[in-house]
């Protein structure tokens, strides 16, 4: 069984439980994703499956890209990653691969990529309180002193200082699916998930047993 999906975050919303419950639950657009390649270990040395997601216009795709498509039909991608797969021989080039593999109540992993808020101060970026804001305060959102005196006389590496923020990779673990609508291929899962509204994301089934 492939172990992982691709598909878009369309926003958030509340689901009532028949215990009269609110939850709050995210909803994801998931598939269906086409195989474009077949990975095996006796050729590559690890067995996982290409999938495509998003649909392009050909004329946007170079021509190597091209014919990488065209051997698992005419169709074009605009995303493709790769996901584990316990059996690639039970897969073919073009063949569907939809939420299928999941199911109401299990726990996955989701991947997506952060909202980007360009350069920002540590306030914003870090929670620092900040100075006061009378008495002849005049640094009200500066972080303060950054280095040590005698010893070592240099900045320590790791400080929190000012930099991008967000437009990172990010991973959130163990999220609930609550409902599995595969008529519209939707999944509803419970809280919140990185990225913004038709951001891509990956969902991946969570691995038992292993460390974080």
């Amino acid at each position: 069984m492939c172990k992982g999906l691709l598909g878009k975050k369309l926003g958030m919303t509340n689901l009532f439980t028949p215990e009269g419950k609110c939850l709050p639950v995210t909803v994801l657009q998931v598939g269906p994703c086409v195989v474009t390649q077949v990975k095996t270990i006796a050729a590559d040395g690890y067995n996982a499956l290409q999938l495509g997601f998003g649909e392009k216009k050909k004329s946007r795709v170079n021509k190597p890209l091209r014919g990488h498509f065209k051997k698992s039909g005419e169709g074009v991608f605009a995303f493709m990653r790769e996901f584990s797969v316990d059996n690639p021989e039970g897969y073919q080039l073009g063949q569907e691969v939809t939420l299928d593999i999941f199911k109401v109540g299990e726990k996955i992993d989701i991947t997506g990529r952060t909202k980007g808020r360009g350069f920002a101060g540590v306030v914003k970026r870090h929670g620092f309180h900040g100075g006061p804001d009378t008495h002849g305060c005049k640094s009200h959102r500066v972080p303060g002193s950054i280095g040590c005196s005698a010893w070592p006389s240099r900045v320590l590496k790791g400080k929190k200082m000012p930099g991008q923020y967000g437009n990172q990779k990010k991973t959130i673990k163990n999220l609930e699916i609550v409902d599995i609508r595969p008529e519209e291929n939707l999944i509803l899962l419970k809280g919140a998930i990185p990225g913004s509204r038709s951001g891509l994301i990956e969902i991946k089934k969570t691995k038992v047993g292993k460390k974080a």
